[in-house]
């Protein structure tokens, strides 16, 4: 089996991490942190929006079973692609909507579904979702893996729209 990676941000990571485990075909999913200029960041350091880093989700997914285009199709249900560094009540940088790609098929195919979503005008405003190169993944802390999973009552602020 050849599994394959991607990497999105879409808001706090513990309602994106939760509703992607969920999705057939996707194997693993590890929340943690990418896209900024401090080695091995911690959560309080995120937080202060000042690290450069979103939290993300690193998806691993098998291509048999749910392709690339289908993991960002979920992706772009699952948050407001529309809004600058923002979902919901979270504000800052660390929310951004952001698809870090690990080559140029991804990046390709990601610059496509941005077009083909801003022309669906399933949202009334335009698409700010970044597409950025991979660069280093730093995962969170382990209390933060699987959180809704371990904290049922948490904080969720993600659903997933119908297609």
């Amino acid at each position: 089996m050849t599994i394959q990676k991607a990497m999105l941000g879409a808001g706090c990571f513990w309602g994106v991490e939760h509703i992607l485990k969920k999705i057939e075909g996707i194997t693993k999913t590890t929340v943690g942190y990418s896209g900024g200029t401090v080695a091995d960041p911690t959560y309080p350091m995120v937080c202060t929006g000042n690290t450069g880093h979103a939290e993300v989700v690193l998806v691993e997914f098998d291509p048999a079973r749910i392709s690339y285009e289908k993991v960002l199709d979920v992706f772009f249900r699952l948050h407001d692609p529309t809004t600058l560094n923002r979902q919901h009540g979270d504000i800052g940088t660390q929310y951004r909507s952001v698809i870090f790609t690990f080559d140029e098929e991804q990046k390709k195919i990601a610059e496509e579904t941005i077009k083909k979503v801003d022309a669906s005008h399933v949202f009334k405003n335009p698409v700010v979702t970044q597409v950025i190169a991979a660069g280093p993944f730093y995962s969170a802390e382990e209390y933060h893996q699987d959180y809704l999973v371990k904290n049922p009552d948490g904080y969720m602020c993600h659903i997933l729209r119908n297609e």
